[in-house]
């Protein structure tokens, strides 16, 4: 994938692939009870839809670094360097499946169908979108997408009720969302589960461990709690790599199978890192919090370009024959993805102009 020097992280811009970060990378998929078989019986489709998946969700990210940079934002909230656990979760879901993202989630809005200018609209405050200007947080039932918000862990038990309604009308659904490690220090996030183990309810909860809530590093005691978190509720706990697209793709899609057989819901421990601040306006402060080290070894872990590395190494996979016919495939994946951001972001800019909110409409909806 081509590089930004401007906004990319540092650690991605002259990118190499290292020998012992995809041995690993292979050995989990080795060592993998389920994925080595889903990965034998999936369709050339499958690789396709991950990677472009990935590309898309990165240049997402990009595209609003620029406006950062460029004056058309102030800040932003990005999920570079997390970005597989979003893509991985959602291509093991049914279409059907709702899913309640955090804003590092972002990309789960476009990936299940919301177009993506609304979710660059949303940034600019434009009248035209499904938020009328009010928020950045998007979301559209409508795709099956539930509206964050910005207090991460909340719709944990939001979710459950989605879930539960589903066991009730006896559907084969499962509902999904994110919470951050942070946010498993809150009382929403165990209420929720509560009650979504006592009614064993279809729902998956994925814990997405980045190092750090907001500015506060994890420390190693709070890391082996979160993964005694499904065992503290009785339910069952799996975990997975966070910067591995088809790990997060099998974990999850094994945790829906078990909710599908009446053994939800599931907790997940994703283990990623941020690549970058709280938002854009802290990436100085935040790079304080961890050593170069940190950042340079889990550089090296980027989903993009660990996963074109596989994709190299298995030209079968998508149905040719040598790693640069692989290459070439991605490529031109690349270039139509990168069309689609570009346009949809030329979209927003036009919109900003012609489609601001209108402020009679400011209380529709405000009940209290």
């Amino acid at each position: 994938m081509r590089r930004y020097p401007p906004h990319d992280p540092k650690e991605y811009i002259d990118w190499q692939p290292d020998s012992a970060v995809q041995s690993a990378y292979r050995q989990t998929i080795d060592e993998s009870s389920t994925l080595p078989g889903r990965i034998a019986a999936a369709d050339p489709a499958l690789f396709g839809r991950l990677y472009t998946g990935l590309v898309r969700s990165r240049l997402y990210d990009i595209a609003l670094k620029r406006w950062v940079r460029t004056g058309v934002l102030t800040k932003a909230w990005l999920g570079l360097g997390e970005e597989a656990s979003t893509i991985g979760a959602l291509e093991a879901l049914a279409a059907e499946d709702p899913v309640g993202p955090m804003i590092r989630n972002q990309s789960a809005a476009f990936q299940k169908g919301i177009p993506l200018e609304d979710c660059f609209k949303v940034y600019l405050g434009t009248g035209d979108t499904i938020t009328r200007g009010r928020d950045l947080h998007i979301g559209d039932l409508n795709h099956h997408v539930v509206c964050p918000i910005s207090h991460v862990g909340d719709l944990v038990p939001v979710m459950a009720g989605f879930a539960l309604s589903f066991k009730m009308r006896g559907e084969d659904r499962v509902a999904l969302t994110w919470t951050g490690e942070g946010a498993t220090r809150t009382g929403t996030v165990h209420e929720g589960l509560a009650v979504a183990a006592s009614a064993r309810v279809p729902l998956i909860v994925v814990v997405q461990d980045n190092h750090v809530a907001l500015g506060t590093r994890r420390d190693d005691k709070l890391r082996s709690s979160l993964e005694s978190i499904a065992a503290s509720h009785g339910v069952t706990g799996l975990r997975c790599d966070g910067n591995h697209v088809l790990d997060v793709y099998d974990t999850i899609a094994t945790a829906r199978e078990l909710c599908l057989a009446g053994e939800g819901p599931v907790v997940v421990y994703s283990r990623t890192f941020r690549m970058g601040g709280h938002a854009t306006h802290d990436e100085a402060e935040a790079r304080e919090l961890f050593s170069g080290d940190e950042f340079a070894d889990w550089g090296k872990r980027d989903p993009v370009g660990c996963f074109e590395e596989y994709l190299r190494s298995e030209p079968a996979l998508l149905g040719v024959k040598t790693a640069k016919a692989v290459t070439k495939k991605l490529e031109k994946w690349e270039a139509a993805v990168t069309e689609e951001v570009e346009s949809a972001a030329a979209v927003a800019l036009e919109s900003k102009k012609n489609h601001p909110p209108d402020p009679t409409t400011l209380l529709d909806g405000v009940v209290a």
